[in-house]
């Protein structure tokens, strides 16, 4: 029996990376797993390969940031599969620049798709995992939360704001049975990071960061994400995991970053 079996599952941002790592991780472990991304294509490519090796998921098209969306979400979940256990929320995106070079509509948006949608996210899961008992709530926060990265301002801000509201709201649901912890990876091959790590010079500063010597890997993260959703974890919760290989340094992180949008983590 897997370690998720007969629960339901939502994972935003699980068009690729390590969404999609996490979200295939799941159904292996026996839940039924809700694949949640803003691309349609991404969501049921990644569905699409849950169903092919016998698992059960559904895509589904949100924008993590719209309260609609995200209300529309969690009750589409509880009608399709009856109920809600786990929610990860890993939908993310960055924009480089320093206080001086950020524009307040990056900034805005910024901390609509990293904070905002964690808020939203837990508004409607959190009753709804009430009625079946209890559940677990997991956030992709990042190591640039606890430490800051330089040229990315507004990211590491989010990520910071993820962390403490990850452990306001295990303090507000730990009598509701809802456990709320936070993951923070380091730098992890996910598309984004893939096409920074292109340039050399960026590439030997993130190896030379991490103590192990190499970058993290999506199927890393989703580990300690399946680790978090079951009852392997049952005493844990308000915590802020980190992942990162031995980070030993602030990474000039905006400085390296493709500046075309990323919706995801």
């Amino acid at each position: 029996m897997g370690l998720l079996e007969n629960k339901v599952a939502i994972v935003t941002g699980a068009g690729s990376g390590i969404g999609a790592a996490s979200a295939q991780r799941f159904a292996v472990e026996g839940a039924a797993v809700v694949v949640v991304d803003i691309r349609e294509a991404k969501a049921q490519e990644t569905a699409s390969a849950i169903v092919e090796a016998g698992g059960h998921a559904v895509a589904m098209v949100v924008d993590v940031a719209d309260e609609g969306d995200m209300r529309r979400m969690v009750a589409d979940t509880v009608t399709e599969f009856g109920g809600l256990d786990v929610l990860f929320s890993n939908a993310g995106t960055l924009r480089p620049g320093s206080v001086t070079e950020l524009s307040v509509e990056d900034w805005d948006h910024v901390m609509a798709v990293n904070v905002r949608s964690v808020f939203l996210g837990g508004k409607f899961a959190v009753p709804a995992m009430m009625e079946r008992g209890g559940g677990s709530i997991i956030n992709t926060a990042s190591i640039s939360g606890l430490h800051g990265d330089g040229g990315a301002v507004v990211y590491a801000a989010s990520k910071a704001a993820v962390i403490n509201l990850t452990r306001a709201m295990a303090t507000d649901h730990s009598a509701d049975g809802i456990r709320v912890n936070a993951i923070c990876p380091g730098t992890i091959e996910t598309p984004p990071v893939q096409r920074m790590m292109q340039d050399p010079v960026a590439l030997e500063v993130n190896l030379a960061a991490h103590s192990i010597g190499r970058l993290g890997r999506p199927e890393e993260i989703a580990n300690a994400a399946v680790w978090l959703a079951s009852d392997q974890s049952s005493f844990v919760t308000g915590e802020a995991l980190v992942v990162d290989g031995g980070l030993r340094s602030r990474s000039p992180l905006g400085r390296l970053a493709d500046p075309r949008p990323v919706h995801k983590r």
